[in-house]
């Protein structure tokens, strides 16, 4: 398999390979190729902004973000990010992996759905977010040339991916509900889940069990 696109490497690592390839075996063709893109996605946008990033924990955050999707999770009654993060946790630590670099792909992942916050840590928690944002939001979409975008969807296509996409999110968390409350996802699930509720805000403030 081709492992460059737009000037952009994927780590030849065992680390890397391993991910790969666990990544691979339990997850969808969907989020697979979904993942390789936020890798490159990511790191093009690294370049663009002038950041200084691990490349091997960027496609480690890349590669487990939406593993907290998978059918074994629907009911850990915990946000998906959070199981995607534990798992990259379990990964990385069983290879012997230091503290720190565990802490920030955790954060990377745990963070990536989390508009506003990203930006402001460090390169790797950042840029999976940016790699994301790109791929499922289009957001900043000329950043990167037209010429790249080709290269890396011809090396990692994403046929009807708005559409899959979705119902991805929406098989994921569908089960647990109540994770949404505070986050992007509560959009997924008002959109296609029928009876669905949105957790209220303010709601919640004014009918609390605080007296007053």
């Amino acid at each position: 398999m081709t492992n460059t696109a737009a000037g952009i490497a994927a780590p030849d690592t065992k680390l890397a390979t391993a991910a790969t390839e666990l990544v691979r075996d339990t997850t969808s063709e969907l989020i697979y190729h979904h993942s390789r893109r936020v890798y490159w996605f990511g790191s093009l946008q690294g370049q663009n902004r002038g950041l200084s990033f691990d490349a091997e924990l960027l496609y480690i955050g890349a590669m487990f973000h939406d593993l907290g999707l998978n059918e074994d999770f629907r009911t850990s009654g915990r946000r998906f990010e959070v199981d995607g993060a534990d798992e990259a946790r379990r990964f990385l630590q069983s290879h012997g992996v230091p503290e720190d670099s565990i802490r920030r792909v955790w954060t990377a992942i745990a963070l990536h759905t989390t508009p506003g916050i990203p930006q402001f840590m460090e390169p790797e928690v950042a840029l999976v977010t940016a790699g994301v944002e790109y791929d499922v939001l289009g957001i900043s979409y000329d950043d990167i040339s037209a010429e790249d975008r080709a290269a890396i969807t011809a090396l990692h296509p994403r046929p009807d991916f708005k559409k899959r996409i979705l119902a991805a999110f929406t098989e994921g968390i569908a089960p647990k509900p109540e994770t949404t409350f505070g986050n992007v996802k509560a959009d997924v699930l008002e959109h296609f889940v029928p009876g669905y509720e949105r957790g209220d805000f303010v709601g919640t403030i004014q009918n609390s069990a605080w007296p007053e």
